[in-house]
């Protein structure tokens, strides 16, 4: 019941109903004989088609899971759905719920940009060099995972291993958006294998979103 609750509020929180009239009367604008003369505003306007059309789009799969998981509930009813089944279509709402209202908070022009990213080794030599090339797997797997597209802009490798810096843009929907609260130093506190001692090392780089 709380969760049927909350469901109803989502196309609000989305603002669904308005971006459905917003496409309609933007696609409206699309048809005027004019409408490509002044190109930076009609490329402008057909981005924020786009976006709301995936807004739409991500609310209408959200409703569809919300539909097949009241079908399962008939069906556990009558004892041919298992609790198991339940949860896990409970639950793959609720992580695509989480992300997309995670998305409508990035409001600002910028966040619907590509990024370009740099990590920079800092103190701790190697074992520095080592932690920025492990963000830079951390960073290119969320990307893969997620559809966007990778292209490296200059790398730097380490003397003994990992590598002093990296550069890389990141371009897809929301990419900037996604990032930008990556910005920082991040910090490594471990046993180093490069410590021929075996002592516990503290490592720093630094991560640029652009």
């Amino acid at each position: 019941k709380h969760f049927k609750k909350e469901f109803s509020l989502l196309g609000g929180i989305f603002d669904v109903d308005n971006k459905i009239e917003q496409i309609k009367d933007d696609e409206a604008k699309t048809l005027a004989p004019n409408f490509w003369d002044d190109q930076l505003k009609a490329q402008a306007l057909m981005k924020e088609i786009k976006q709301n059309k995936n807004w739409v789009t991500l609310f209408k799969d959200i409703e569809k899971k919300y539909d097949d998981l009241n079908i399962l509930r008939e069906f556990q009813e009558i004892g041919e759905a298992t609790d198991e089944e339940i949860d896990i279509q409970f639950q793959l709402i609720i992580d695509e719920l989480d992300e997309n209202e995670f998305k409508s908070t990035l409001k600002n022009e910028e966040d619907n940009l590509s990024a370009i990213i740099e990590i920079n080794a800092g103190a701790g030599g190697t074992e520095a060099c080592d932690w920025a090339a492990m963000l830079m797997r951390m960073y290119t797997m969320w990307a893969n995972k997620n559809g966007y597209k990778i292209s490296e802009l200059d790398y730097q490798a380490g003397e003994v291993a990992g590598i002093k810096s990296v550069a890389m843009e990141i371009d897809g929907e929301f990419a900037f958006g996604m990032l930008k609260g990556e910005n920082g130093v991040h910090r490594l506190v471990r046993i180093s294998p490069f410590n021929s001692q075996g002592k516990r090392m503290t490592s720093f780089c630094s991560v640029f979103v652009h």
